[in-house]
């Protein structure tokens, strides 16, 4: 497909996701604070991330304390997260790298930088990939930036919004490119959403699925039967 066939295949899933859910609601976060529940989010579920961020913010009052804490005592407790042992130095790291770059902790310059240079300032960051800062930038800063998870990697798959071969990686650079503007944020909620509702990784069900006369998965299995 070109990449205006691309854009109007995905104006026409964002507006049937609307539809079907609504704009969704988030509660925003601080810069720091959605980062370090980003790397607590990495390889774990909603659950895990949540239970480990609250424990790790009843421990110490601030993201300083934090950030100069023994890294057993941060480890301890964001335990539930899973991968504590990575995650841990992981976060203290970015925010001591935060705090020599800024002198403070505090990112919220970054929303008057243009996209690619405040990208490019998260990815300086160790640990700090291309999803994280897609996160953040869009979260909290509403860059136009499209995080890409397990659940849109395999959904834009399935709908045939990108090649089958694309990793992550190359999602998130298609999907930015191809989104409707203004509608990262909706569309991104919304398609993972569809991702653990109806397209399922096991099983999808597609006779309930709104965007099955878009989908190429669903195509292909009407054609086979």
């Amino acid at each position: 497909m070109t990449t205006n066939t691309l854009k109007r295949k995905a104006k026409a899933v964002h507006e049937k996701l609307l539809k079907a859910y609504g704009e969704p609601a988030w509660t925003r976060l601080d810069g720091i604070s959605e980062l370090v529940a980003t790397i607590l989010s990495q390889n774990t579920n909603d659950g895990n991330r949540d239970l480990a961020y609250a424990r790790l913010r009843a421990r110490f009052p601030t993201w300083e304390a934090v950030r100069d804490a023994p890294a057993e005592a941060v480890i301890e407790a964001i335990r539930p997260a899973g991968l504590a042992n990575q995650k841990g130095p992981r976060i203290q790291n970015a925010l001591r790298h935060i705090t020599e770059a800024r002198g403070r902790l505090n990112i919220d310059f970054l929303a008057d930088l243009p996209l690619e240079e405040a990208r490019r300032w998260l990815l300086n960051i160790n640990g700090i990939g291309p999803k994280t800062a897609a996160i953040v930038l869009l979260f909290c800063y509403d860059k136009p930036t499209f995080p890409v998870d397990t659940h849109v990697h395999r959904v834009t798959g399935r709908l045939g919004l990108r090649d089958p071969k694309m990793n992550a990686d190359q999602t998130h650079d298609l999907m930015e490119q191809i989104c409707p503007p203004g509608a990262h944020f909706a569309m991104h909620l919304n398609l993972i959403r569809l991702g653990r509702e109806v397209c399922r990784a096991r099983n999808p069900d597609c006779p309930r699925c709104p965007l099955k006369h878009d989908c190429d998965h669903y195509r292909a299995l009407r054609k086979a039967a």
